[in-house]
């Protein structure tokens, strides 16, 4: 096992700067190797950082821009349709996947009891009343037909 106390005073603030210019343990590791011509495990580099109190950056390199974003949005498809899982979700006697008219998407499931539970993707969505009605009807059909 590698320690700390076997670097010089230079390698100790090279290692500094470099996590300081926003470099992984794994840099860290790598650039040892290559400057100083030292090489150690990665839970060595892993025990360097601990020991030296060196921060590391763990944010993601590239963030989502903002036409990423727009891209994943549903599309609006003025139907609603409901499909039904081949496996049904732990805990329920069936289950599926609805899509709104709005193009918002949602797990539906009906426990034991038939109690019906539905979890939209965007928190704290609320279809709308029509949406509603028809998603009823749909998953009504779909059960029967079904055998439930």
């Amino acid at each position: 096992m590698f320690s700390a106390s076997k670097l010089s005073d230079e390698q100790k603030s090279a290692l500094h700067a470099w996590a300081a210019e926003g470099a992984s343990i794994a840099d860290l590791q790598k650039r040892l190797k290559d400057e100083f011509n030292l090489s150690i495990t990665y839970m060595d580099a892993r025990f360097l950082v601990l020991d030296l109190g060196i921060e590391i950056n763990d944010s993601p390199k590239e963030e989502a821009k903002p036409d990423d974003v727009a891209a994943a949005k549903p599309v609006p498809t003025g139907v609603v349709t409901v499909t039904m899982d081949s496996l049904a979700l732990p805990g329920a006697l069936v289950s599926g996947k609805v899509t709104f008219s709005d193009g918002e998407t949602a797990i539906w499931m009906l426990d034991q009891y038939g109690r019906p539970g539905l979890d939209a993707d965007t928190p704290g969505y609320r279809p709308s009343q029509e949406d509603i009605i028809e998603f009823q009807k749909q998953l009504s059909e779909l059960v029967r037909k079904s055998g439930y």
